[in-house]
């Protein structure tokens, strides 16, 4: 059975994409992280679990990223990020398991 990367993706895109972000004050910087662990998760989740998941996570993994705006608005920055995080993790988790 391969390892399943998809989970770690997700979470080095939407933590490791905000981090980048923040500290090097170039949003696009941080988007460019973002869309290269996304890329990369998409084509493990179709290769995991086929078209129906990989459309599912992507839809999942940039919901995400677009709630986390103003959800850091009522609990902040990172704790709205890292919650995201785990949650689009698991469902990565959840929905490949025992494809890989």
């Amino acid at each position: 059975m391969a390892l399943n990367l998809s989970p770690v993706l997700t979470t080095v895109g939407l933590v490791g994409g905000y981090a980048v972000a923040r500290y090097s004050k170039k949003r696009a910087l941080g988007g460019v992280v973002l869309a290269a662990a996304g890329g990369v998760a998409a084509r493990e989740w179709h290769r995991e679990g086929g078209g129906p998941v990989a459309v599912g996570m992507t839809a999942a993994y940039l919901g995400a990223f677009g709630a986390a705006h103003p959800l850091a608005k009522k609990v902040g920055a990172w704790p709205a990020v890292l919650g995201l995080a785990t949650g689009v993790g698991v469902a990565s988790a959840v929905v490949t398991r025992g494809r890989g």
